[in-house]
């Protein structure tokens, strides 16, 4: 207890015993204890003083670990008090006290230590608005919002901004969004705005993008299509970049909270008519705090520089289709719960899948550029769930003596291939069944001397995984089927003596010093 803080409340208690109040009164009226006022009803100041005293000097529990608390706070002043408790605990095993007592202690030491916590400010730059219809930006929100019977729904919003004027476009929808509504929306948006700029600015949405691979972008196929016809550009914004897309985030969370915030829902129809009526009131009408001037003017100059929209593209959405990020472990998480899909399924963190779901009561997982099935699931009442088709295991049915047996009789040398086996197993011993059913698979389909010539190449070159075996049995089968003698002869057609600029066709000779020129700079 601080000093001043035990000296106003022991002054309050003894003022109302003289007052005439009792113990269970002064308790109640100053919102403490009964024991308390027990402790110091009849203490008298010199002891009271004698008491706090003592308090202050009484020793703490994590006292015996202040030099080194101490030594680290100084050597790096940014450690949190949880991780200070976690170094303790994993230096001394175990402690007598909680990781709470240990952050008011850490907090006390920093304060009689003048040690400061070191707190990084990230440093912006203010960005030049790009030229009149040159770019804008799209972003997407949420919002729960009021029904007139008081129950609450989940609204889904699209926002678009042109760069330079400020001018905005939203739309809403209440279900989350797939790519058939968001080019919907892109053409309802077009078609608002009588054109569209050069250059479309997104965060890294799946919806838009499958990967970005090193800054080759690898858009959603559907996605790809629409670019491809609208033919605009598509600038991807880092991720934890404000400054790419500080517009449109201003704009999603303008239209959230002075539009949506406390407004009752009715119907999507009406809702989407007063977002217009809004934007043209308020989010497009007033004068804007960066720019100084009214959107809605300066979009009046901005529209004679957006290229043109002749026709308006139909989209035909045949169902609800969302994609999802695929885990590590082989699951999908939707709606609160976990639904598994084949394993083997991930292939890397930008994993995608499709989900539809039909009637509320099922999910159906499918591949993103394909109408294939991988999973199906019975949706659950409750959330937390992890819901897993026993086909999406792996077999374990089979030890591992049994399966490297079943495996190595499909070579011709089962008892090299015997010995390669138990290579692997030295060398990847947590994952020899996975790499077992590897080679299992890549054996099928292969004759018995291309079987041979890899494992023979990866026994010699000590090449003890799977996937490099698949690779040189791939590689060897290309050579066979290379080697094989053509089912029909090539008919080769001779040239016409009738077509003269054929037959006086040389072909291009280039000066050596070209490619002496290329190996200099290699």
């Amino acid at each position: 207890m601080k000093i001043a803080k035990g000296w106003k409340m022991y002054i309050k208690i003894q003022s109302l015993k003289e007052m005439g109040l009792n113990k269970s009164q002064i308790a109640r009226k100053l919102s403490i204890s009964r024991p308390t006022v027990n402790k110091y009803y009849d203490m008298d100041a010199d002891e009271y003083n004698k008491n706090l005293e003592m308090m202050q000097k009484r020793s703490k529990k994590p006292d015996k670990y202040h030099d080194e608390i101490l030594g680290w706070l100084i050597k790096f002043p940014d450690l949190s008090g949880a991780q200070i408790y976690d170094w303790l605990e994993e230096k001394h095993r175990e402690l007598d006290f909680s990781e709470s007592t240990l952050r008011n202690y850490v907090r006390l030491m920093r304060k009689k230590h003048n040690i400061q916590k070191e707190v990084f400010i990230r440093q912006y730059e203010a960005v030049i608005d790009p030229p009149m219809g040159k770019q804008a930006q799209v972003d997407f929100g949420q919002k729960w919002v009021f029904k007139e019977d008081g129950t609450k729904v989940l609204l889904y919003v699209i926002c678009f901004v042109l760069s330079n004027s400020r001018f905005k476009y939203c739309e809403w929808q209440s279900r989350p969004f797939n790519t058939i509504d968001m080019i919907r929306m892109h053409e309802n948006a077009f078609e608002y705005y009588g054109g569209m700029p050069e250059e479309l600015v997104y965060d890294q949405d799946n919806l838009v993008l499958v990967s970005e691979n090193h800054g080759d972008l690898i858009f959603t196929h559907k996605f790809a299509n629409y670019m491809q016809r609208r033919k605009f550009k598509v600038h991807m914004c880092r991720r934890a970049d404000p400054e790419s897309k500080g517009r449109i985030e201003n704009v999603v969370g303008f239209v959230k909270n002075n539009f949506a915030h406390n407004r009752i829902f009715h119907n999507i129809d009406k809702w989407n008519e007063a977002t217009l009526a809004w934007l043209d009131r308020r989010g497009n009408g007033k004068v804007h705090g960066t720019i100084k001037r009214i959107p809605a003017q300066v979009f009046i100059e901005e529209r004679k520089y957006l290229k043109p929209v002749i026709e308006k593209i139909l989209t035909n959405s045949t169902g609800i289709s969302i994609t999802y990020q695929v885990k590590k472990d082989n699951t999908v998480a939707i709606g609160g719960n976990r639904y598994s899909v084949p394993v083997g399924t991930y292939q890397g963190p930008h994993t995608i899948v499709r989900v539809r779901k039909i009637n509320d009561e099922y999910l159906i997982i499918m591949h993103l550029e394909n109408d294939e099935e991988l999973a199906r699931h019975k949706i659950p009442t409750g959330r937390g769930q992890l819901l897993k088709n026993n086909n999406h295991t792996r077999d374990r049915s089979k030890n591992i003596a049994s399966l490297m047996t079943e495996v190595a009789s499909m070579f011709p040398n089962d008892q090299a291939a015997t010995i390669f086996f138990e290579s692997i197993r030295v060398d990847k011993p947590r994952y020899i069944r996975d790499q077992l059913l590897v080679i299992k698979r890549a054996v099928k389909g292969h004759s018995p001397s291309i079987i041979n010539k890899a494992l023979a190449f990866c026994s010699k070159n000590r090449l003890y995984s799977a996937m490099d075996f698949n690779d040189a049995i791939s590689h060897y089968g290309k050579e066979e089927r290379a080697n094989e003698p053509l089912k029909e002869p090539l008919k080769v057609v001779p040239v016409s003596l009738d077509n003269s600029e054929q037959i006086k066709a040389q072909p291009r000779i280039r000066d050596i010093k070209e490619y002496s020129d290329i190996f200099k700079k290699q």
